[in-house]
């Protein structure tokens, strides 16, 4: 699933050109793509018609495309594979295009959802007093939140009784890191992934929540990382940071800091790159 970097590229891009634009039409080509909206893809197509696009916001890894006229935005979910792309109307139809959104307007282009491996898709949802969708409501803010408070996270932290990489993929906790940000900001701060979470001072979870966001700030200024064509901005462009990455998918490569090979361990159906000699494992498993 991208993380925090990617789709707040695609956000970027879709205030650009989707925003305060009224939807014409909307059409459904594959049922799984609103499988998370119940009623349906008649139901959504309809409901989605004559409504005008608010400005698209981001919570962590979620996108959503507020309704001007309604209390419902529509949710985004990219899945491992999805791309929400804006297209002129002539363009080819993609394989794998899942749902067409056209506007009232002469401007000539249009959204599409494409998605080879069908896990994401659209659905509508009511919003929360705070303009969330509902199903989300349970998000915590992101790191690159101007909201997001730095001692409640550590006193969370604390409280979590967990290990540092499961507390950073918590969404709950901190939304937004997945599993190749939050190697790239163990690896930057110099702390192993199975370091138990009631061990960090203050000092150090403020040193970490600075390199997360550096190394997602580092991202964003390259449009994310893309390891194949499935990860794109609106105009079908793959972002570049897997070129500067530290740590994930780097096994056997010298550490950029002392030379020693970089390992990989297997991690909760995930994997886990670290430096064996810059990120020490813990004395006492947690």
């Amino acid at each position: 699933m991208p993380e925090l970097p990617e789709v707040e590229v695609v956000r970027r891009g879709l205030a650009r050109w989707v925003a305060h634009r009224t939807v014409a039409d909307a059409e459904v080509l594959h049922p799984r793509a609103v499988r998370r909206h119940v009623a349906g893809g008649a139901d959504f197509a309809y409901r989605l018609k004559g409504q005008r696009i608010g400005e698209p916001m981001r919570r962590g890894k979620y996108l959503w495309l507020p309704l001007e006229t309604t209390h419902t935005s529509v949710l985004a979910h990219l899945g491992m594979s999805g791309q929400l792309l804006v297209q002129p109307h002539e363009a080819p139809d993609e394989k794998h295009l899942r749902i067409r959104v056209r506007f009232a307007d002469d401007l000539g282009t249009e959204l599409r959802f494409v998605d080879q491996r069908t896990f994401g898709g659209l659905s509508l949802h009511e919003n929360t007093p705070d303009d969330l969708p509902d199903v989300i409501a349970h998000i915590a803010r992101d790191p690159l939140d101007p909201l997001f408070d730095d001692a409640a996270f550590h006193d969370a932290l604390r409280r979590k009784r967990t290990t540092i990489k499961r507390a950073l993929l918590d969404q709950s906790l901190i939304s937004g890191v997945g599993n190749i940000y939050a190697d790239e900001a163990l690896w930057r701060a110099k702390v192993h992934y199975e370091r138990p979470t009631a061990t960090f001072t203050r000092p150090r979870t403020a040193e970490l929540l600075g390199h997360v966001r550096d190394v997602m700030t580092a991202a964003l200024s390259v449009g994310g990382t893309s390891f194949d064509s499935l990860y794109v901005n609106v105009n079908g462009q793959s972002g570049y940071f897997d070129r500067s990455l530290d740590a994930y998918g780097r096994e056997g490569l010298p550490c950029g800091r002392c030379a020693t090979p970089m390992r990989r361990r297997a991690w909760m159906n995930r994997s886990s790159y670290y430096c064996p000699r810059c990120q020490k494992p813990p004395r006492v498993s947690s």
